[in-house]
């Protein structure tokens, strides 16, 4: 009767830990499955040496409280569906600090740290504990004193949500007592149209949104990317060995691109980047210069001007800031011909033709629904397969990030710079921009052994420096 009673009392604790459990987003359980497993990597460059004892009492003190997400592990209901639970965290088993070979010289220990970065990129976390950890490397690089890694979990979180977690634990530098300020996300307003031109936009858009929903989909399960110089297409990429490398360019300097030219930031960024990889890929092999490439740039899907405190992303309705807000659109990488080697400026007006058609279509948010419904109908796991594919059926996926303007500190340590990327992915590239005071930072996440990181960053640089002078050119050219 008291071996009933305990396994009746036993049952009850269960069934109320599962009620107490919040479910998995389904955008979550996609991004932890057999299919997929997602990691978002974020370093903070320091300008002094880290004091490492403080670790555990800051994540203690500033990050668990965040969201209860960072003290739970991902458990199953007894229905198959993936909830989070909450747990103790030992803060230890979360904190590692490596140990490199001491130098006699004050060399920096650029090439330690980047095999470090990329070797823990593709570790997998146990799941038997909350998804993250950091790991704090005081050693100097070239660019840094020392580094703060953080390594989370895609399902935790798209990168709005954890990079404003990680904001959230930081303050300006200048004036702790001021809040962290960023660029303006706000649309420019569009003026004002008659009926037969909203007519003819309504038209246009429809008859968009068929034609670019029904390639995506082709691209999502049966038309893939050539194989080129930035796409192996060799199975099990993701746990193959990658390699991680940075570069910067002028904010400024990106500004005036795009005055001159009457384009977007974005436009600008994206011009460069596929500029620059073709001319990659022709240096590599000539023929794939002009092959059929495709991008999968990372959008999020929030009604947000930018990143808001903690307390309102927590206080949120479901589908608030909060989560992973994320989708995708596929955008071919316009091909490198003789005419557009002699104007590379063509570039820059092809990227902002295309984002700016599918951005006035509905295909993202109808490909959202279908989603969601294939995962009512047919499972998470199958959901997540199909992400998978289309995934692997491209060549890089390109995401964005807007950092703040104004210097930033921990706990007194003063942040130098900030970049992030993306691991897991079956993808053999991966182009991840962050802002931060200026700085516009590029990262490249690179199958290692096929991608050539060095040229790449190369010839992504070279075409920042053509574009930019064409540029100044035509802005001449015009006024004459």
């Amino acid at each position: 009767m008291a071996d009933q009673q305990w396994r009746m009392t036993n049952q009850h604790q269960e069934e109320d830990n599962d009620e107490e459990a919040v479910p998995v987003s389904p955008v979550g359980q996609y991004f932890n499955s057999s299919a997929l497993c997602i990691y978002i990597i974020g370093v903070l460059e320091f300008q002094v040496p880290l004091d490492e004892s403080q670790a555990i009492p800051l994540l203690q003190r500033l990050f668990l409280p965040i969201n209860p997400r960072f003290s739970s592990i991902m458990v199953e209901d007894s229905s198959g569906d993936k909830r989070w639970k909450k747990v103790d965290v030992n803060l230890k088993d979360h904190v590692n600090i490596p140990l490199f070979p001491e130098f006699n010289s004050m060399k920096p220990y650029d090439k330690y740290f980047t095999d470090y970065l990329s070797r823990i990129a593709i570790e997998k976390l146990p799941e038997n504990r909350p998804l993250w950890e950091i790991h704090v490397v005081n050693y100097p690089t070239s660019g840094a004193a020392s580094s703060l890694i953080f390594k989370l979990h895609h399902a935790l979180g798209d990168g709005y949500s954890l990079m404003g977690a990680l904001l959230s634990c930081l303050q300006r530098a200048d004036d702790p007592s001021l809040p962290l300020s960023f660029p303006s996300l706000k649309p420019s307003k569009s003026a004002n149209k008659n009926f037969f031109s909203t007519f003819s936009l309504v038209m246009s858009s429809a008859y968009n949104t068929v034609v670019d929903f029904y390639w995506s989909m082709l691209k999502s399960t049966i038309i893939e990317d050539d194989k080129t110089p930035i796409r192996s297409g060799f199975e099990g990429t993701e746990v193959r060995p990658l390699t991680i490398s940075t570069m910067t360019f002028s904010i400024d300097q990106i500004k005036l691109i795009k005055s001159r030219l009457g384009v977007t930031i974005n436009d600008v960024i994206t011009g460069i980047i596929f500029y620059g990889t073709r001319l990659y890929m022709q240096d590599i092999n000539k023929k794939s210069s002009s092959a059929n490439s495709t991008a999968l740039v990372l959008l999020k899907t929030r009604n947000t001007e930018g990143y808001q405190s903690i307390d309102e992303m927590l206080n949120s309705k479901a589908k608030g800031p909060w989560g992973n807000r994320i989708s995708f659109l596929h955008v071919p990488i316009p091909k490198l011909e003789h005419d557009r080697i002699s104007n590379p400026l063509e570039f820059i007006w092809e990227a902002h033709n295309i984002i700016k058609r599918k951005k006035k279509i509905f295909s993202v948010p109808i490909t959202g629904i279908l989603l969601e419904m294939e995962g009512k109908f047919r499972g998470h796991e199958a959901v997540a397969k199909h992400i998978h594919g289309t995934l692997s059926k491209s060549s890089t996926v390109i995401t964005n990030l807007i950092g703040p303007t104004q210097p930033m500190s921990l706990a007194n340590h003063p942040v130098k710079g900030l970049y992030f990327t993306l691991a897991g992915g079956p993808e053999s590239l991966v182009i991840s921009v962050m802002s931060y005071m200026g700085v516009l930072r590029v990262t490249l996440k690179a199958e290692k052994y096929f991608i050539d990181e060095h040229k790449l960053n190369s010839r992504i640089k070279c075409a920042f420096e053509t574009i930019f002078d064409a540029a100044l050119e035509f802005s001449q050219q015009a006024k004459t």
